[in-house]
């Protein structure tokens, strides 16, 4: 995938974004930045064997990177969005399947004021 550091941006601000911190959305209190480098390490290399493993498809469905990485999060997370949601039929529907292998993940903030995953 071309420009696959747009797809780790959107997954990881969508992320954040999606993610609660003592009811508060956690975007609201941190960046990017505060996530742990080995959460980071963790869930590119989930999103990079998802984008591999699906590159036809993805390339089918005309999606910028950034979005691929924002529906890769928001369907692993059986959110109310995602690759299901743009009207891209059967590509649409093959994807969201391609995410379940890799299972939900909950991010929660460390001692050490770092996101886990």
């Amino acid at each position: 995938m071309e420009h696959f550091d747009y797809a780790i941006g959107g997954m990881l601000t969508a992320a954040l974004w999606s993610s609660v911190d003592d009811e508060t959305q956690m975007d609201a209190n941190y960046g990017v930045e505060d996530i742990a480098p080995e959460a980071v390490a963790a869930l590119i290399a989930d999103l990079r064997e998802f984008v591999e493993a699906n590159a036809a498809d993805i390339a089918a469905s005309g999606m910028v990177a950034e979005q691929v990485g924002h529906d890769f999060w928001l369907t692993r997370n059986h959110h109310g969005a995602g690759f299901w949601d743009r009207g891209l039929g059967e590509v649409g529907e093959r994807l969201t399947a391609a995410t379940r292998p890799y299972g939900e993940v909950d991010l929660y903030v460390g001692d050490d004021g770092l996101i886990y995953a």
